[in-house]
């Protein structure tokens, strides 16, 4: 089961990615609502997964994960993005970015893509 870093700007989008992740054993180990928060508690907890939301303040998710794989090729980030952004999230898979997830989650696709990642 992995180490989980989940990064998005609402609240209860963390809380349902926390949700469904913890139910199906793995750990979240941190929150982070920006992408310079994101890269602050990548660097501290080194976490085995990140899950990255493209829209944030501060610094959007594309720049955070193209920061953190930029200092750590080994990182793992999936994006999550809403339905519609499909050229965004080809730009973060080209930056580094390992699979993406869609807004609104369905647990079954957040599972299968998580552990997909984890387990390659």
């Amino acid at each position: 089961m992995g180490r989980i870093l989940v990064v998005d700007d609402a609240n209860f989008m963390r809380q349902t990615l926390k949700n469904i992740l913890t139910k199906d054993g793995h750990q979240v180990i941190g929150e982070a609502e920006n992408g310079k928060e994101a890269i602050e508690l990548y660097d501290q907890l080194r976490p085995d997964l990140v899950t990255m939301d493209i829209t944030m303040p501060v610094l959007n998710g594309i720049e955070a994960a193209r920061l953190i794989i930029n200092k750590d090729p080994h990182a793992s980030v999936i994006m999550c993005s809403a339905v519609g952004q499909q050229k965004i999230v080809v730009e973060a898979i080209q930056n580094g970015a390992k699979d993406f997830i869609v807004k609104p989650f369905d647990e079954l696709q957040v599972l299968n893509t998580v552990n997909k990642i984890l387990n390659s």
